[in-house]
């Protein structure tokens, strides 16, 4: 307990994405790129035997890191630590390790690995959000509640079409996801500068050969797409698109827990509280919206590290530079692991959300008789009235109501007051009836539908492989 422990390892992330980034997951990697290469650069002619290849195989687990790490204390360079340390347990296969490569050959295929995969552990989550937030928009499709403009109480909504405009959010991001996903290329086998030089005595000249390498080895770790060029890395602006892809997945999920704990402290909607849950070590009455606060620290968390990678990218300097590597072994892993956290506890609100009804009716008829005067206006009007006489009656009226709400603490009485008012001819007896709360959503429920159908349920359906999550919190 005298070290530093990381958060996000401790008390937030799930252990799949731990282990995409943990060292087993690395190193492993880094050993099966090195069979691979040996495989190809076998069957393209070159003097490696299946012995050889056996024994690497034999040992993609047989990882010393103690070890490893006596080589990089005395070689500084982590990739020639590993490479001995593989060699001293695959003794036959030392001299072929590694041949022809650079650094990058197994740092950046690496990376690009764990960041393609990380996208689909993400993914999965994510479809899992959208499908609870498209089941709740459906649920409460119909269920007015006042909508907000400047958190002033404006037009109603209803409940579901609230829901919508959260999933809106989250399909641009699954679509940004899934483009990222069409489009990643893997950087593949380009030698030290990306020229491939070191293949060009290997091969005797043969490009064909040095082009056959590098797309069969980067089909087998699942990627059709290459990079045609490189310099010693993969372009760094991949890991500025995908810290950015995390912050805008951060962004919407910041978005609902504001709305969420606005919508809390109006006792309207609530997030999970279990049974034994304290909210307040000094006020035992609290149910504090800890849910929701922690995704936004979190959100806050990854939207900063956007900046960073972006900075990385920009100030590469020709076909390489080192003050990259620090700065991605953080932002790079701590952002999936965030955003994972984020989408579980997300996953997790859903699953326990709360919503009163009788709360949001209440607010409704707080604030729907001011709606009302608009009404009430034109059917004066169509009864003979002059608009503008019709217009001071209603506002004196609105203005009494008003004082009586905010300085006196009572009830909205504006439809007694106009009920009682002799001068006002049109239809008393419909007045009430108009006050339903359902005449004032528009085509809030349709739309609700029309959006959850066309735009959100084909993407459930399309994923529908991925549905079905444990989302229970560490902590």
């Amino acid at each position: 307990m005298n070290s530093y422990k990381n958060p996000l390892e401790e008390r937030y992330s799930s252990e799949e994405m731990l282990f995409n980034f943990s060292h087993n997951n690395k190193f492993q990697n880094w050993r099966k790129l090195w069979i691979a290469l040996a495989e190809i650069e076998k069957d393209l002619g070159l003097d490696i035997t299946d012995e050889q290849i056996a024994e690497l195989k034999a040992n993609v687990d047989n990882i010393d890191y103690d070890k490893a790490a006596e080589y990089e204390k005395k070689f500084r360079h982590d990739v020639m630590a590993h490479v001995h340390a593989y060699g001293d347990v695959a003794p036959s296969a030392k001299g072929i390790i590694h041949l022809g490569a650079t650094s990058a050959f197994v740092g950046d295929n690496t990376d690009l690995i764990q960041i393609r995969d990380g996208l689909l552990i993400l993914k999965k989550k994510l479809v899992n959000v959208m499908k609870n937030l498209a089941d709740f928009s459906i649920q409460y499709k119909d269920l007015p509640t006042l909508g907000f403009t400047h958190f002033q109480p404006a037009q109603l909504t209803t409940v579901g079409k609230r829901a919508t405009l959260w999933l809106q959010s989250l399909v641009l991001d699954i679509e940004e996801l899934d483009f990222f996903l069409e489009t990643l290329r893997f950087r593949g086998v380009k030698g030290t500068t990306g020229t491939a030089a070191s293949f060009l005595e290997l091969f005797n000249g043969d490009y064909s050969k040095v082009k056959h390498l590098d797309k069969e080895l980067s089909k087998r770790f699942g990627f059709e797409k290459v990079f045609g060029v490189s310099g010693q890395t993969y372009d760094r602006k991949i890991d500025a698109k995908v810290v950015a892809l995390l912050g805008n997945i951060a962004q919407s999920a910041h978005k609902f827990t504001n709305d969420l704990r606005l919508l809390q402290n109006l006792k309207e909607v609530e997030e999970p509280f279990e049974k034994n849950q304290i909210g307040s070590s000094a006020m035992a009455y609290k149910r504090n919206p800890m849910r929701s606060e922690r995704i936004g620290a979190l959100a806050k968390y990854v939207m900063s590290l956007t900046t960073s990678s972006a900075m990385v990218a920009s100030t590469q300097w020709f076909e390489r530079t080192l003050d990259d590597s620090a700065n991605k072994r953080l932002t790079i892993p701590q952002a999936f692991l965030a955003v994972d956290a984020i989408l579980l506890i997300w996953n997790n609100i859903m699953n326990g959300i709360v919503v009163y009804p009788n709360r949001i009716n209440k607010h409704i008829m707080e604030e729907l008789p001011f709606m009302a005067t608009e009404y009430i206006i034109m059917e004066e009007v169509k009864a003979g009235g002059d608009r503008q006489e019709i217009h001071e009656v209603i506002r004196v009226h609105s203005m009494e109501a008003s004082k009586q709400v905010k300085e006196e603490g009572k009830e909205n009485d504006l439809i007694e007051r106009i009920l009682n008012d002799d001068s006002l001819k049109l239809d008393k007896s419909k007045l009430k009836e108009v006050l339903d709360p359902k005449n004032f959503i528009g085509f809030a429920p349709i739309q609700t539908e029309e959006f959850i159908a066309n735009e959100v349920q084909p993407i459930i359906d399309a994923n529908k492989d991925l549905i079905g999550l444990e989302a229970d919190l560490k902590v």
